[in-house]
């Protein structure tokens, strides 16, 4: 299986030779490889694993069969009825892509209120999301400000009533599940839900709010002055239409 798997990897390059090179494989030795009679040690698999961009199981599986790594959890096959192609596929009617302006009350200080701007765009049939955390927020918890600890990503599924983002920073260390439904408007371009953020029960701070996203016109200056607006805030410094919808003087359920 190595061997054939290697084979179906090299037709992709021209010459055998240069490819050693590349490698840093005696060409006889690699030769050896293609044709089934030896196998790599350790080091050597590892080196020729992640120039092709493939993992271990080349020894044992087609490699036609190792397009998702181990241990993607999104792509293992229990859930891919309830989390695969079907939930994945947002239309773009429903969710467009683009820069959208979010408002929402503060988890930590309830008389405070967060602006944010986010990313949504689309990859092989899959919608993404993208953005960074308010400097303001990440100071206040003492985290960095730089740009890594700051960026959150991902995925949006269809719902039956609306969308769904699971989100996450780098490493999965927080995350937030959010959902959203479009609101009547007229140029309706504004979606009204909630989010929640995993944390355990405390004695203060939130772990679900309101939220309102607003699909932003793809105009420089708009985009620009969302970015630059976006952290801390007070109620009276939200847009009035963000201010309608999160409906503050209200309980959330």
């Amino acid at each position: 299986m190595f061997g054939e798997n290697l084979r179906t990897l090299v037709r992709r390059y021209p010459s055998v030779a240069a490819l050693c090179r590349e490698l840093d494989i005696n060409r006889t030795q690699f030769n050896r490889y293609l044709a089934g009679d030896s196998f790599p040690r350790p080091d050597v698999l590892h080196r020729i694993c992640t120039f092709f961009e493939v993992d271990a199981r080349i020894l044992l599986q087609p490699v036609e069969s190792l397009s998702e790594p181990p241990g993607n959890i999104l792509a293992h096959s229990f859930i891919d009825p309830c989390f695969g192609t079907t939930a994945s596929l947002v239309p773009e009617a429903a969710f467009p892509n683009g820069f959208y302006r979010f408002s929402r009350r503060s988890f930590t200080n309830e008389s405070r209120f967060i602006q944010g701007l986010v990313y949504i765009f689309r990859h092989e049939n899959n919608t993404f999301v993208r953005g960074y955390e308010a400097r303001a927020a990440m100071v206040e918890q003492g985290m960095p400000t730089s740009a890594i600890p700051r960026e959150f990503r991902g995925f949006a599924m269809t719902q039956e009533d609306g969308i769904a983002l699971m989100i996450a920073r780098r490493g999965a260390n927080t995350g937030s599940f959010n959902f959203l439904a479009r609101v009547p408007a007229f140029q309706n371009n504004f979606w009204e839900g909630y989010v929640s953020r995993t944390t355990r029960e405390g004695l203060d701070g939130l772990r679900a709010t309101r939220m309102v996203y607003e699909h932003l016109p793809r105009d420089r200056a708009t985009i620009m002055h969302a970015a630059r607006t976006a952290g801390y805030c007070k109620l009276e410094d939200l847009l009035p239409f963000h201010r309608r919808l999160l409906r503050p003087d209200q309980p959330f359920r």
